[in-house]
Order: C-alpha cells, then structure tokens, then sequence
C-alpha cells in the first residue's frame, strides 16, 4: 500500500536508503535529513516493513524534486518504483509544480516514464542550494532528467 510517511517510518527510510548509499547508487540521508523532509515521502510497507520509499521535495516556483527513489531489492522489476514516482508526478501536479527532476545514477528508469536527459545547469537552484554541500560535488555522476508536467 502506497501511503505518506509517519515519523514511525524513518528509522526504516533512513535503513533503506543507505543500503544502496553504501552500494554506491544513490546518495546516503542522515536521520536529521530524514526527519526534516518527512512530509516529502512516500512509502509502500508491507507488514512491519518499508520495501520502498521515495520523496517529491519542492525546489523552487514551479519545480519538484523526486529524490531517495529506493526499493528493496528482492521486490526490485516489480512495478513499485513505477508506483512511487506515479504518484510524486500526480502530487506535483497537485501542488501546482509545472516540471519535476530527478538526479539519478539509473536514468533508464525515468527515461521511461517520460523523463529527459538535462544539463545540471538547467537546475541552477538544486546545484547552489544543495549539491554545492555534497561530498560528490564538483564530479557528480548523477545524470539529471526533467520532465514537464
């Protein structure tokens, strides 16, 4: 069941997410960051247990973010990351946000659901405000993708 996080949820997020941080395929989230952007994700649980999460973060006027896409492996090729960002574009739209971005080490993916390949500097405001703090940054290998609403 898809559903808005609850603070009982971050411990179990913050797990998730790091799993594949550690992988090296996507970035970590700190509890503090986690707790911070709660009302930004998405969970699918199943019994006790977050199989998947995803945020949609606003970034500026008409712009959304879908960051910490993450799906447990052994449910990975089933439909659920579909689910998530399906139901980030319909929030978006809801919000009034007219273009939504991911960066992602796994474009592929978003390729498919209507997204396009962008030059991070068509997201000046995500590049200052955030991934200026990175520990990646300046030699970022996330590919930026965009997608009109």
């Amino acid at each position: 069941m898809i559903r808005k996080a609850f603070i009982k949820d971050i411990n179990k997020i913050q797990k998730l997410i790091n799993f594949f941080a550690k992988k090296d395929v996507m970035l970590p989230r700190s509890l503090n960051e986690i707790y911070e952007n709660l009302r930004d994700f998405w969970v699918i649980e199943e019994g006790n247990k977050v199989i998947a999460c995803v945020a949609l973060h606003v970034s500026w006027e008409d712009l959304a973010e879908i960051r910490s896409l993450a799906v447990a492996e052994n449910r990975q090729g089933q439909g659920i990351g579909r689910k998530l960002i399906l139901a980030c574009l319909a929030e978006a739209k809801e919000l009034g946000a007219k273009r939504v971005f991911a960066l992602t080490y796994k474009p592929n993916f978003f390729k498919k659901l209507g997204f396009k390949k962008v030059s991070h500097s068509q997201l000046p405001h995500k590049i200052w405000a955030e991934c200026i703090k990175c520990c990646k940054f300046p030699n970022c290998q996330e590919i930026a993708l965009l997608k009109n609403l």
